[in-house]
């Protein structure tokens, strides 16, 4: 599984030195490519944990792409648009919006979280583009545990927040940078444009859906 994600990123151009992070190493070491731009850590409890440590330590260089183990159809373009339009910024957020998606996998379960002009699912792709994005880990951190309840992660970044996406008010932009203002940091939204990048592996279900795209059955 850590194997398919880490092959995209060594041939994508756009990135340098990898840190692999588990919390065991001895166990996933053995299985790494023999490269030098690759490295095993320790992590955290948590990935916002994990990242904090990351970034305060300058353990990795700025700009710093995020993505997880569980990306399995993550490929080069993926990296190449994102990184793109996430150049300046420091904080971006990949998304994909719903139409899109289901008009391309309806069988895809996710979670949506909607605001004006769309609903959106993660991508599992972050950038942080410098040190000013460690408040936004911090933030991260507190509502961690409660990413796949949408409706309870804008409860806990504010009423205002929550009230705007029941109404749908703002639009996901909107919505980041009324946080990056309290935050001192500007946050892009990085919409995808190929759906496929919303789908993880997190259960059998989306396992047997990602073997299906892999087979051209999908």
């Amino acid at each position: 599984m850590v194997l398919r994600p880490l092959r995209t990123l060594l041939t994508s151009p756009e990135i340098s030195n990898i840190v692999v992070l588990t919390q065991k190493p001895e166990d996933l070491r053995p299985v790494l490519p023999d490269d030098p731009r690759v490295m095993i850590r320790t992590s955290e409890c948590t990935i916002a944990e994990t990242i904090a440590r990351l970034i305060a330590n300058r353990a990795a260089a700025f700009p710093v792409l995020v993505t997880t183990a569980d990306h399995a159809l993550l490929d080069p373009a993926m990296i190449a648009e994102f990184t793109s339009k996430a150049a300046g910024a420091d904080l971006a957020i990949g998304v994909v919006e719903h139409s899109p998606m289901l008009a391309r996998f309806p069988q895809a379960k996710r979670t949506w979280v909607s605001f004006r002009g769309g609903s959106y699912s993660g991508a599992n792709l972050f950038a942080f583009g410098s040190s000013k994005a460690l408040p936004a880990v911090e933030l991260w951190r507190s509502v961690e545990q409660k990413r796949k309840k949408g409706w309870r992660v804008l409860a806990a970044l504010g009423p205002v927040l929550l009230l705007g996406a029941v109404f749908r008010l703002r639009t996901l932009q909107q919505s980041v940078d009324s946080i990056g203002r309290k935050l001192g940091l500007s946050i892009r939204i990085v919409e995808m444009s190929n759906p496929a990048a919303a789908i993880d592996v997190d259960k059998p279900e989306d396992h047997a859906l990602v073997e299906s795209i892999l087979a051209g059955q999908a």
